[in-house]
């Protein structure tokens, strides 16, 4: 028998250690045998810590177990979910990114290696840099943490770029409220985003790479610093890559906590040691990076998708999606919703499909009256713009933008002049202080809403002003950004500024 039990930070937040104790403790106790083997999540995390059952049939889950159920679970007595892939949830689901997490134990190379893994790589040995580098453009993969642009386009610069030494830099600063993809993916399948580098690398011409972790996820750093160790002690680094000849290095820095170094240039800054502040561009990081150099700057789900790229091929991949979205999106559905989790799929699916059916509606069993996608700087949609396709320039078309692709729903007890001015506090209090836009403007929008709040109708015109002065003129998308929840919200949801509609005479 097997028993797989999250090791997943979601799950342990939810009693995972204590159910694990319990399972060690009821099978000495019982004289059984089993294999206790720890895993990434699943994603389904309303149904955490999810224990996986396997007597030779295939994996049988149990959700939301307590230490008080193990008894029950050794002993045959307690219901279970079925077959894990069969739980609705998971099976509609196109794994492609998230194939093995939770299936792996994700430091067993050689389990990671049995389902797929460095299938990429050693592809991408035998090809040129040019090569590689066209597979990623012929994918349409675009970077999955916010901006869209096209991956294959930034890696071909930087190896077009002239520099004695390039960089491949993973941002794992991931610090949008409602996401958590780049954790779990750490957390659960971290060898693929080490061979994603290393590919990026041998496209680019890069020598060495650079994983920058917040501090707010130890057991995310720990994973990924077991990870390389292994990685390296197994030849998937160092100067002779899977006996290939060529060399990649990689190296884990852990970030102090400021939200402004998800922005690549502020976390380049605080990589070199210095204060996390934007960087006006030009130069581009692609040119100027990393100490100056050509330097490659991927969100951790970009990299990660990668080996699936080169291992399925480009056309396999560019075959998911609509648009100029292709391939799979991992959505982070959270908030006051039934079923909270991640949700990997390919673009297109409507929005509300999304949040009514996969997510199931709010958990308060009230109507849902708006979700946030793309983190705190994410416009709210209302149910009038449930139809929205997920995708890049569809999201945009409506007002919105995918970023990270957290999904945050609220019922319709949320008040959404709060939620405006939360985006300003936020703003003001997380400003890097670089440019005055950003750094002046969210401090007067929080003033402004005030006396919108307080009755001045008037202010209104002036708070819109404002934000099309922070759109526009700031050096980030922190302050180029925020405008989005601020003015949906007004639009949306006028009455809760106290804005009633005009009746006509």
């Amino acid at each position: 028998m097997r028993i797989h039990v999250s090791m997943d930070s979601a799950a342990i937040a939810l009693g995972a250690e204590a159910v694990l104790a319990a399972l060690r403790s009821g099978l000495e106790e019982r004289g059984l045998e089993a294999e206790v083997i720890r895993v990434g999540s699943r994603g389904m995390v309303w149904l955490e810590p999810l224990v996986e059952l396997d007597r030779g049939g295939g994996r049988i889950a149990y959700g939301g177990v307590t230490p008080g159920d193990v008894p029950a679970l050794l002993e045959g007595r307690l219901d279970s979910l079925g077959p894990t892939e069969a739980i609705p949830f998971f099976a509609r689901q196109t794994r492609l990114t998230f194939a093995r997490c939770g299936v792996i134990d994700p430091l067993s190379l050689s389990d990671y290696a049995a389902q797929g893994g460095l299938a990429g790589l050693r592809r991408a040995l035998g090809m040129t840099a040019e090569a590689i580098v066209d597979e990623v453009k012929l994918s349409g993969l675009r970077g999955r943490g916010g901006a869209g642009f096209p991956t294959g386009i930034k890696w071909d610069t930087v190896r077009l770029a002239q520099g004695a030494r390039k960089y491949i830099v993973c941002n794992a600063d991931e610090g949008d409220s409602g996401t958590f993809a780049d954790r779990m993916l750490m957390e659960g399948d971290p060898f693929t985003l080490i061979e994603g580098m290393v590919i990026a690398g041998l496209g680019t011409g890069a020598a060495q790479g650079y994983v920058y972790i917040r501090s707010e996820y130890p057991r995310a750093i720990a994973v990924m610093e077991q990870a390389v160790d292994l990685a390296r002690a197994g030849g998937l680094l160092g100067p002779d890559v899977l006996g290939s000849g060529r060399g990649f290095e990689l190296e884990i820095r852990v970030g102090a906590g400021a939200y402004v170094c998800g922005e690549e240039t502020a976390l380049l800054n605080s990589l070199e040691g210095r204060r996390g502040v934007v960087r006006a561009k030009p130069p581009l990081p692609a040119l100027e990076g990393f100490l100056g150099c050509p330097t490659v700057v991927n969100n951790v789900l970009s990299l990660a998708t990668v080996p699936v790229i080169f291992a399925r091929g480009a056309a396999f991949y560019a075959d998911f999606g609509l648009g100029r979205s292709r391939g799979t999106i991992p959505l982070q559905i959270s908030g006051n919703v039934k079923h909270g989790g991640l949700f990997e799929t390919a673009f297109g699916m409507p929005l509300g499909t999304i949040i009514e059916d996969i997510g199931g509606g709010t958990a308060s069993g009230r109507p849902v009256r708006a979700v946030q996608i793309g983190g705190p700087l994410g416009a709210y949609f209302g149910p009038d713009k449930f139809a929205t396709p997920f995708g890049y320039e569809e999201f945009d078309g409506a007002g919105g933008l995918i970023g990270h692709a957290g999904l945050v729903v609220f019922d319709d007890s949320v008040d959404m002049a709060a939620m405006a001015r939360f985006a300003m506090a936020f703003c003001a209090l997380e400003s890097c202080g670089k440019c005055t836009p950003c750094r002046i403007g969210a401090v007067r929008g929080v003033e402004t809403l005030d006396r919108i709040l307080a009755g001045e109708r008037a202010a209104v015109a002036l708070l819109e002003d404002l934000c099309e002065t922070m759109r526009l003129g700031s050096l980030c998308a922190l302050g180029g950004f925020t405008p989005y929840p601020v003015l949906s919200a007004l639009e949306g949801f006028p009455e809760d500024f106290g804005i009633l509609p005009e009746v006509a005479e």
